[in-house]
This record gives structure tokens, C-alpha cells and sequence, in this order.
């Protein structure tokens, strides 16, 4: 048996209004590559965060990036596919453009190594998240939901009165 290598990675989640900057291989098929987010290897000598923006730029060929924070990290095995485990690195960004478009074309060109890789970004909302590829989904219950709202009190609060006089904290006792 092989011994499996450790790549680092990392793996880009930029929101906007409730939606997830995402995109799609235009010259593979959705079961070969699924739905993506902005991801890939950090370089020798470079710094997570530095690879989550370049990685953004690269693969969406958006510029204006900000880190909003570390989300945190996770691995995945990648066997049968490969011998490799990946350390991920995930990070939310945010796209400071004032009106970014709404679906637009882009291209990976590889370090201008090989064939570019052509894409198709485009924004989903985060409820439909779950659809990512390969474990790329596996932070999102970190994101802030902004479709989400404080819970409704379904108790009444201790002052109020029942209709035997006790609150509900001297009915709690």
C-alpha cells in the first residue's frame, strides 16, 4: 500500500445577499467536476490567506478581495481517486466590487502551464450550498445566514402570569 501524501489547500467562500460565489467547468460535465467554489494548493513559501485570494482572483478573474475571516480547516481523503490526503484551509472573502455580475465567464490559466481550464462563475443562493463537490461544503455551517432569524420565544418570559398566578420562573422550581 502507498503512503499518502499531505497537500495543503485552500478553499474560498465569498458571500454576497445571502449567495455563494460558485462556478462550473464549461468543458467537463457536472458528474466528472461538480459545482465549485474558488479553491486550490498553496505554494511553497505562501501563506493560507495569500493563496485564498490569489486562488479567487485566478479562478474567478475577480480582483478586489478581502479576508473576512478563517473559517477553519479540514481533511479529506481522497482515496480510491489518489494517494493523498488535503489539509484545507477554508477562509470567507468578500467581494469588494460595488455591482458584481450576476453569471460571467473566466479561465484558469495554470501559470500558463497546460491548457487554461474554462469556467462558468455565477452565484447561489446558500440554502443550495449543499450541491458543492468534494467535501468543498464541509465549513458552510460556519457562514453567517443572513436568511436567518433570532428564534421566536415559544415560553412566556418569568414575568408573565399563568392563570394560577405563578410566573414561570416560580413554575420552573
Amino acid at each position: 500500500m502507498s503512503r499518502k501524501v499531505v497537500v495543503e489547500k485552500v478553499v474560498c467562500y465569498i458571500v454576497r445577499d445571502g449567495r455563494l460565489l460558485v462556478f462550473r467547468h464549461l468543458d467537463f460535465g457536472p458528474e466528472e467536476v461538480g459545482i465549485q467554489v474558488p479553491a486550490g494548493t498553496i505554494k511553497p513559501g505562501e501563506a493560507p490567506a495569500e493563496a485564498a485570494l490569489r486562488e479567487a482572483r485566478e479562478e474567478t478573474g475577480l480582483h478586489d478581495y478581502r479576508i473576512v475571516r478563517k473559517l477553519g480547516t479540514a481533511e479529506d481523503d481522497l482515496t480510491p481517486y489518489r494517494s493523498e490526503i488535503q489539509l484545507r484551509h477554508f477562509y470567507q472573502l468578500e467581494l469588494l466590487s460595488a455591482t458584481p455580475p450576476q453569471r460571467w465567464q473566466s479561465q484558469e490559466d495554470h501559470d500558463g502551464v497546460g491548457t487554461p481550464t474554462r469556467l462558468e462563475c455565477f452565484w447561489l443562493l446558500l440554502e443550495a450550498a449543499h450541491v458543492l463537490q468534494s467535501g468543498q461544503g464541509a465549513l458552510l455551517g460556519r457562514l453567517p445566514n443572513p436568511a436567518t432569524r433570532p428564534l421566536r420565544l415559544l415560553t412566556p418570559p418569568a414575568s408573565s402570569k399563568h392563570s394560577d398566578g405563578l410566573s414561570a420562573a416560580s413554575r420552573a422550581r
